[in-house]
């Protein structure tokens, strides 16, 4: 009996979707890290809550330049692996030498030029990503890729892992030991990889054009464009500073354990994950613009329960319903853009929102709110996050629509 045949262009869907979530999952894996690291690492010298978040924001600085640099570079180029396959060997690398340092200093410069190299692979990913994604899974792929990969590699695996490791073994191993799956990542996909799928490239549909020229300008003119870049400053300070400082507000201000801490980081991590993939695929039903609405006022809950809640079970449990934010980062940071502006431009569209919004809300955001916290409280911290959600609630009622059912639908009903 002969079974059945799986489409060469499937299969290979597939295997790039378990690639590329791996590979983006370990970037957050190594990038979380150091906040979580952040209570060990003060018992060997001083970091204040200023110098935890210029360590988060240098980090920023670099991964969005890095960003914005690296995507229109593939433009220009048209190859995307080789960049790809760099940018995963330096990262493990970088964030293993956070391990060496024995200070403040050491510690910026490791996390800087880990920066760079991260800064440059979500472009590449998602670009892969959708010129291989069938249409009716763009959405989906694009948020299991960029969404879900950082909250079970980063949100779960990472607060256990590496808390459990540094407890056991110091926190400079658990640095150590980074380095390992993203070298034998980077060996998968040089072998697996290809800069074209199977029966060519599968271009979303767009509404802009950019006369054949790869540059900024042509992108910066689409109004989806730029509100996806301010919607990116808004959402990486909610998600920036509430990253950054959760930890240490748990353990220092409501005085939780290492070990309960780590539990309720957990809760993030499986909160990610569901609505890492739920939300853009709910998106692909009812559409962008009224899911960046939605899931981001629910967003803007979690800092405020870091804050007001007390009992750890019941913060743990709000946290997995309310962290819904993650799942609106593949939109505007992926999706929007992707259907918006011609595959020629893709990567540097995605280049520019998200060095944009690391530029801003990830590098000067943290930094601010560790100021403020140090002078006012970390509380301060928590309830920046949340305005930087609800200025996103406000800046999503711009956006034009871009899901292909949605606008189907408008169209038949048009015609009808």
């Amino acid at each position: 009996m002969t079974g059945a045949v799986v489409n060469p262009s499937t299969r290979y869907e597939n295997k790039l979707l378990l690639v590329l979530f791996l590979s983006f999952g370990f970037v957050f894996f190594d990038r979380q890290a150091l906040s979580f690291l952040a209570p060990m690492i003060r018992e060997d010298f001083p970091l204040s809550n200023a110098q935890l978040g210029t360590l988060s924001g240098v980090l920023a600085l670099t991964w969005a330049l890095s960003g914005l640099v690296a995507g229109r570079l593939s433009d220009r180029l048209g190859r995307r692996k080789p960049v790809l396959i760099a940018a995963v060997v330096l990262f493990s690398v970088f964030s293993a030498a956070s391990g060496l340092m024995t200070g403040f200093t050491g510690l910026l410069v490791a996390r800087a030029l880990m920066g760079v190299a991260e800064g440059a692979v979500l472009p590449m990913a998602q670009s892969l990503m959708v010129e291989a994604s069938q249409p009716h899974r763009r959405g989906l792929n694009m948020g299991l890729v960029q969404g879900s990969s950082a909250g079970l590699l980063g949100g779960i695996l990472a607060p256990v892992v590496v808390v459990v490791t540094a407890e056991h073994l110091g926190w400079r191993t658990a640095f150590y030991l980074t380095i390992v799956p993203g070298l034998l990542l980077a060996a998968w996909i040089a072998h697996s990889v290809r800069e074209v799928p199977p029966g060519g490239a599968t271009a979303p549909a767009t509404t802009g054009s950019d006369g054949g020229r790869r540059s900024f300008a042509p992108v910066l003119r689409e109004r989806n464009i730029l509100l996806c870049m301010a919607i990116a400053v808004c959402y990486l300070t909610w998600f920036i500073v509430i990253i950054t400082f959760t930890p240490t507000y748990l353990t220092e201000v409501k005085g939780f354990s290492p070990g309960t801490m780590s539990t309720i980081m957990t809760c993030f991590g499986v909160a990610w994950v569901l609505w890492g993939f739920l939300t853009p695929g709910i998106s692909d039903r009812i559409g962008r613009r009224r899911t960046m609405i939605v899931f981001t006022v629910v967003a803007a809950v979690c800092p405020l329960a870091v804050v007001f809640v007390a009992q750890p079970a019941l913060l743990g449990a709000i946290v997995v319903v309310t962290y819904t934010g993650l799942g609106c980062f593949t939109l505007f940071m992926a999706t929007i853009p992707a259907e918006t502006v011609p595959a020629r431009s893709l990567a540097t569209a995605l280049g520019l929102v998200m060095g944009i919004g690391e530029l801003c809300g990830g590098f000067v955001a943290p930094i601010l709110a560790g100021w403020a916290s140090d002078r006012w409280g970390l509380q301060i911290a928590m309830f920046t996050a949340a305005g930087g959600a609800a200025l996103v609630v406000l800046l999503s009622f711009g956006l034009r629509e871009t899901a292909p059912l949605v606008l189907r639908r408008r169209a038949e009903r048009v015609t009808v």
